[in-house]
């Protein structure tokens, strides 16, 4: 339950994170503001849904949670791909669009990438700490 409840507030502070870079970045000097704006964001956004899975599935192996991740990511970016009317629709909302995102880019898939490493790490450390 300790896990459960740590991935979950890692999630939560993730989003908040993630919510934070966007407003933060426009505000931020050349060249940070411009990578913050265009990487930090989705890496924190492919973290938290590590995450996530990590607070829904606890017991599974942290690889195999990492590829479940991974692969929802690369899903999701691949669906920016599809442009129908209803699902553009969707991705004009704000929750939408966080979700689903906006339009296909592959650096999208590397901060992915690193965003989940990098929660992979913190938890490995989190669950030696945890027991």
């Amino acid at each position: 339950m300790r896990r459960r409840l740590a991935h979950a507030a890692a999630a939560i502070a993730t989003i908040a994170v993630g919510l934070a870079s966007r407003r933060v970045a426009p505000h931020l000097p050349p060249p940070v503001g411009p990578f913050v704006a265009a990487y930090v964001g989705d890496a924190l956004w492919a973290a938290m849904v590590l995450f996530g899975l990590s607070t829904l599935l606890p017991r599974l192996a942290l690889r195999r949670r990492v590829a479940l991740a991974l692969a929802y990511c690369v899903a999701t970016e691949l669906s920016q791909l599809y442009h129908a009317p209803w699902i553009d629709d969707l991705r004009a909302t704000r929750l939408g669009g966080l979700v689903l995102g906006f339009g296909f880019l592959w650096s999208d898939l590397v901060a992915y990438t690193i965003g989940v490493l990098g929660a992979a790490l913190l938890a490995r450390v989190a669950a030696r700490r945890l027991g």
